[in-house]
């Protein structure tokens, strides 16, 4: 009798050691899927950090662009509504009208080699080189300064500024992620 007994034992060692087999696949399974959906996560946190400084630098071109710009001369051709006119293909335009859609939206300038202008510095890593575009905005003339109370003998345009604004796109490694930011510049000429 003590025979019988030991090969039954014997029989839920074996089934036993089986469930503990199943339940360790399921947990090495279930840890190389989580580690792998964080590397997901990583990767896909990296390209939109990466997408966020390629138009970051981008901006700093915009802005840069602005510095060395002695008048609006840039700004002059304007093309019809939909069409880019010859500055607008160099990335220069004037704000749209209260509630009308800007000329650069609809024309696809990120994708082609006109209506955007590319950031001088080059940048590693990305897809696509960033590109930005320059808005003139509007012209401010200081409140203070209208009348040339202060610049006697000078234009009265002393205390007008030009606001600018700079639009920029950046996109990640592959190309999935996009990234657009925009600034405000002032200058006075």
């Amino acid at each position: 009798m003590a025979m019988q007994n030991k090969q039954k034992q014997e029989g839920i060692v074996l089934f036993m050691s089986l469930v503990m087999l199943l339940l360790l696949t399921v947990l090495g399974v279930s840890s190389i899927q989580t580690t792998s959906l964080q590397q997901r996560m990583a990767r896909n946190a990296n390209d939109g950090n990466l997408a966020f400084q390629a138009a970051e630098l981008a901006l700093r071109d915009g802005e840069n662009l602005l510095q060395g710009l002695n008048s609006l001369i840039a700004f002059g051709d304007s093309g019809a509504p939909g069409t880019l006119g010859a500055n607008e293909a160099n990335g220069y335009y004037y704000e749209a009208a209260p509630g009308v859609a800007p000329n650069w939206t609809g024309v696809g300038v990120w994708a082609g080699v006109t209506g955007s202008r590319v950031s001088d510095t080059t940048m590693t890593g990305v897809n696509v080189q960033p590109r930005y575009i320059v808005e003139h905005v509007k012209t401010v003339i200081s409140d203070a300064d209208t009348l040339n109370l202060d610049n006697i003998g000078q234009d009265t345009g002393g205390g007008r500024t030009e606001i600018f604004r700079v639009t920029a796109r950046g996109t990640g490694a592959t190309g999935t992620a996009l990234a657009m930011i925009q600034g405000t510049y002032g200058k006075r000429f």
